[in-house]
């Protein structure tokens, strides 16, 4: 169960990252530092913590063990509440009674538990404090004009990634992580790669799709997907200012 570990901690902690202080749609991306887009990313993140309270979304988890031809999926109502407090309610399930038991209950109960968990949250988050971040040019995902940074962790911690972070170039939210641990969490687990994807919904910038792929010693090749959908944002009841915010 050791890439179940690292998948909450990226299910709940690069959630975190995905906000949207102030969208400015057709403008031209400025040429920035990568210091700069750490920056406005933290001022994103900040504004998304001030602003979001409440929302409710849907999740349909899969596991598909290859070797073994073992499936098991489970649909999850999520509440969030403010500061990130997460409630998971199962509303259905089926394939294998043990995978869902060993993996998928086990994934959904460590994430909830995880995210009440403040440490947790400021240890895992995308930014200098955490990672090294190189810019490595400009992107588009999705018809959205992104900031392509390389990502590597600053210390060795299965918590963490190295990889490829997308940024949009208007919003400075997270659009799409492509990576691996920063530290293999088992010696059971020979590789992982992962992919999370994320799309605007409102004012903010919230995940779609995650996917992982890992190789797992005698049991193979093994894949986690998670598509959120549905989601019913609280909105803003007003502007918020995030200077003043930055300057808390």
């Amino acid at each position: 169960m050791w890439i179940f570990k690292f998948l909450t901690m990226l299910l709940g902690a690069t959630a975190l990252a995905a906000a949207s202080p102030k969208a400015q749609p057709g403008n031209r991306p400025a040429p920035l530092a990568v210091e700069e887009v750490a920056e406005r990313m933290v001022q994103a993140d900040r504004w998304r913590t001030a602003t979001l309270q409440n929302y409710a979304s849907m999740r349909r988890y899969r596991v598909e063990n290859k070797r073994f031809h073992k499936r098991a999926e489970m649909v999850v109502r999520v509440t969030y509440s403010n500061p990130g407090t997460r409630k998971f309610e199962v509303i259905s399930e089926s394939g294998s009674g043990t995978v869902r038991r060993l993996a998928l209950r086990r994934l959904i109960q460590a994430e909830e538990r995880n995210s009440q968990e403040a440490a947790t949250r400021n240890a895992t988050r995308i930014t200098t404090d955490n990672y090294s971040l190189h810019l490595i040019g400009m992107d588009e995902v999705g018809g959205h004009p992104c900031y392509l940074l390389e990502a590597i962790p600053n210390r060795k911690d299965a918590l963490l990634f190295r990889g490829r972070v997308w940024v949009d170039a208007s919003d400075f939210a997270v659009v799409q992580i492509e990576g691996s641990p920063a530290k293999n969490p088992s010696f059971w687990l020979t590789k992982v790669r992962f992919t999370h994807r994320y799309s605007k919904f409102g004012p903010y910038w919230l995940p779609v799709s995650d996917h992982s792929d890992s190789h797992v010693r005698i049991f193979g090749p093994t894949e986690v997907t998670v598509e959120y959908y549905d989601y019913q944002i609280d909105q803003p009841t007003g502007p918020v200012d995030t200077a003043e915010e930055n300057s808390k």
